[in-house]
């Protein structure tokens, strides 16, 4: 191409960044390209509170009508900022990579508590102006106190320092791009599948007219086409439900070696309960509208819910199933012993991590009273037992929640860290060792089973819509004297679990994560209006693939 492209951009620092990463990308290509800054509706508005104004044209209107007059010949803006349909006159030519759509919890370190889950302390003020970021967060943290957060991500940043909060929610990809140096501070990175983010954050978006053919043809050679049908779905549902982003609603698209993967969050407004759903899919075709039809107010759930585990008020998983009006109750049908009552010393000398795949192993090892060095590193499986490990006041290095349920990925994901390393495994007796198999042959594993587990010899029956297992055992002990009734449905909360189902010849339903969220997410994702055989015989089957 010829001519020099005007690329057309916000003030902001991270607009800049954005800006000149698309002249960058261009100048690769062989594109000469200059910036100009245009300020925004939104750059001006102050008052009003920012989910107000994302999704709604108040950081993109100026540069539009700079787009459409001829002034300017591309305009950079962050995806999720735009509205779901283009100007007449305008259309997305391009799109970027993805950044690590995560969200940032950075805490002043004297709010810090390990202790509790996120790391910030009882009653803390969380400072963020997203209705979606607010419903999510009192969902895992009800007792946060969540406050209007407005300005650039610096001028954010300040007023955290400036003590102002508590702690402020960031997207991580506006901090990652802009390299800022958040040492004074604690942060935690939560995963998009734990806070679900706003439809195509991380995502820039490239806009010009919708006649410049010539422009067009140039600009796929930076065109992320993978991220475009991620996102597209994000996009979509976000559009089917008409809501613009003050609605309290994420949705994450991911694809994987088998189709897609899709989380999605929808709340009535930033005090309110959210609704979460994960689903499968070979391919988008329809996927967007699968997820909008599984939030109708009509849908038919299920009116009882029974589970092999107490829960407490204070559940993430029964306050789920309480805003559905779902009744619950939880039972456990086993019993756990403690099997040794000391270590040995001379083991523990050498261990360099410790991996915990259950809430049991993690009480029962800390109960012996282990002396491990300061500088060994805690390994969990997932959120559910991070939970448990933090109540010790540790905060796991390793966590396989992003790896879901599927334990010979979490393994391998493991593996690569700490390969070479001493390894202590504090387990069940007879349990499976998924994660010790996937482990390299220049790792050494110390095999330590330090409970097990006992089934209740006389089980009651429910008559529950939902039977949700926690493990093997319970399942056991359930099916020694009882029956799936007609029109019950089985959730499983992991792979060890499944298979003793599978052993019996009973359908389940598995979830992403073996955790509560997991669960509210699968019992909110069951199709309860076409129940299954009545005798629930059949094979294993997933969280149902579109």
């Amino acid at each position: 191409m010829d001519r020099k492209l005007i690329i057309g951009t916000r003030g902001s620092d991270l607009a800049l960044w954005q800006a000149n990463y698309v002249k960058d990308r261009l100048s690769e290509i062989g594109v000469t390209a200059e910036l100009k800054v245009i300020k925004t509706q939104g750059d001006n508005i102050q008052h009003l509170r920012l989910d107000k104004l994302e999704g709604k044209g108040f950081f993109t209107k100026e540069l539009e009508e700079e787009l459409l007059s001829g002034k300017i010949d591309i305009a950079v803006h962050s995806h999720k900022d735009l509205p779901t349909t283009s100007p007449p006159g305008l259309k997305i030519a391009a799109v970027s990579e993805r950044e690590d759509p995560s969200e940032l919890l950075i805490i002043l370190k004297d709010c810090v508590d390990s202790k509790k889950r996120l790391s910030v302390k009882h009653n803390a003020v969380v400072g963020t102006s997203s209705n979606r970021r607010k419903a999510q967060l009192l969902a895992t943290r009800p007792d946060l106190e969540i406050e209007d957060l407005r300005g650039n991500v610096n001028t954010r940043i300040q007023k955290l320092r400036d003590e102002k909060y508590d702690a402020i929610m960031l997207a991580k990809a506006g901090v990652d791009r802009l390299k800022l140096d958040l040492s004074e501070f604690h942060v935690e990175v939560i995963p998009p599948t734990e806070i679900i983010p706003a439809p195509a954050q991380g995502v820039l978006a490239v806009q010009i007219r919708a006649t410049d053919d010539e422009l067009q043809e140039v600009l796929k050679q930076i065109h992320d086409g993978e991220v475009a049908e991620a996102i597209g779905v994000e996009r979509k549902v976000l559009n089917l439900f008409e809501g613009g982003c003050h609605m309290p609603l994420g949705c994450y698209c991911r694809k994987t070696a088998q189709g897609f993967e899709v989380w999605t969050t929808k709340a009535e407004d930033g005090e309110s309960f959210p609704s979460r759903l994960y689903l499968k899919a070979d391919s988008t075709t329809g996927l967007a509208e699968k997820i909008v039809n599984q939030f109708t107010d009509d849908r038919k759930l299920p009116n009882s819910v029974f589970i092999t585990r107490e829960l407490a008020d204070s559940s993430y998983l029964k306050r789920a199933l309480a805003h559905h009006k779902i009744q619950v109750e939880g039972r456990s049908l086993i019993k756990i012993f403690s099997i040794i009552n000391t270590l040995d010393p001379y083991i523990l000398k050498y261990v360099k991590w410790v991996f915990f795949s259950s809430k049991n192993g993690i009480e029962n090892f800390f109960r012996l009273k282990p002396r491990l060095s300061k500088h060994v590193q805690y390994a969990v499986v997932g959120r559910g037992s991070e939970e448990a490990l933090r109540s010790y006041g540790i905060i796991p290095s390793f966590s396989g929640e992003a790896e879901g349920i599927e334990m010979e990925k979490v393994g391998d994901a493991f593996a690569a860290i700490a390969a070479g390393s001493t390894v202590l495994f504090p387990r069940a007796k007879g349990s499976l060792q998924t994660i010790q198999s996937r482990l390299g042959s220049d790792t050494k594993i110390i095999d330590l089973p330090v409970y097990e587990t006992r089934i209740d010899e006389d089980v009651e029956r429910s008559g529950a819509d939902v039977l949700i297992f926690t493990s093997p055992t319970n399942v056991e002990a359930y099916f020694k004297n009882n029956l799936v009734e007609p029109g019950q449905k089985i959730i499983s909360i992991g792979n060890s679990t499944g298979k003793k189902l599978e052993e019996i010849g009973l359908q389940f339903t598995l979830p992403f994560s073996p955790d509560e969220l997991g669960l509210a997410e699968a019992v909110f994702g069951l199709d309860y209006g076409n129940s299954n055989s009545a005798n629930g015989d059949a094979s294993k089957t997933v969280t149902p693939l579109l």
